[in-house]
């Protein structure tokens, strides 16, 4: 590895949790009202500030921002581009449809591959929409890559990358020799807005579509077919019912501790 970074960040496009989440036709969530995850622009800023210090696209480095999804996805990818990534790449095959983490780490393990030689790939903590944290792990062995997860902060010194890792009790420091796969946590830091200078640029830079075909995987390697896991059932959660009211008649305290008694919560 020279002195620039060509690093991959992995985006997704997942319903806004700014609104109530609904099951939908074609799968278990109504994805009409999506965002790019807000876990994922974690990433992305640590991409953008190990480039930035290396003297940004101009020194020679790479943000490469990589989705999946349908075509809807793609806007995932222009708000990676707005806020400063260098070009997108959007999976996309109607046979990746109902792919869960093992399938999804299959498919974007073979795009990372066809992007030649990269040095980071960087991740979110996990997706606001699964929440699995299994991707990142999956795609380390896929790729044969060591990996730093849940990193609340990172630094890369020559060919090494070092993160702190916070536990409940401890702080780990830990490092790994490049190229490496690499999550960080939402302290990791303060994610950067799109500027009207970003907007702009971002029209002129390019994504690329990959299919199946281009991935050289079979459709039975992905979606239902290759998942290890799917969604037997799903329903609404029932409505919150009415809570319980204590009329304080002296016995309030007796009666309060017996509640969550019977609630199991004492």
């Amino acid at each position: 590895m020279g002195d620039t970074l060509k690093i991959v960040v992995l985006v997704k496009h997942v319903p806004d949790a700014q609104f109530d989440r609904h099951l939908g036709a074609q799968g278990p969530l109504d994805r009409s009202e999506s965002i790019l995850s807000e876990l994922d622009e974690y990433a992305l800023e640590a991409a953008l500030q190990l480039t930035d210090a290396r003297g940004g696209d101009k020194g020679g480095n790479e943000v490469v921002a990589l989705t999946m999804g349908g075509p809807d996805a793609a806007n995932a990818l222009k708000k990676a581009l707005q806020i400063g990534a260098s070009s997108g790449v959007h999976v996309s095959d109607e046979a990746l449809a109902g792919s869960d983490a093992s399938a999804t780490s299959l498919a974007l393990a073979a795009a990372i591959r066809s992007l030649g030689d990269v040095d980071i790939v960087l991740t979110g903590m996990a997706s606001t929409d699964g929440e699995t944290s299994l991707v990142p792990a999956q795609l380390a062995e896929r790729l044969d890559l060591p990996q730093l997860t849940f990193a609340s902060s990172l630094e890369i010194s020559g060919s090494t990358a070092r993160i702190q890792r916070d536990g409940d009790g401890v702080a780990e420091t830990v490092e790994a020799g490049l190229p490496a796969l690499i999550s960080v946590t939402d302290q990791a830091n303060e994610p950067r807005y799109p500027n009207f200078k970003g907007i702009l640029a971002a029209k002129k830079k390019k994504i690329a579509t990959l299919s199946l075909v281009d991935l050289g995987l079979e459709a039975g390697q992905v979606g239902a077919a290759g998942s290890l896991t799917a969604v037997e059932s799903a329903q609404p959660r029932p409505a919150r019912g009415a809570g319980t009211i204590i009329t304080d008649e002296g016995d309030a305290g007796v009666k309060l501790v017996d509640f969550l008694a019977a609630q199991k919560l004492i």
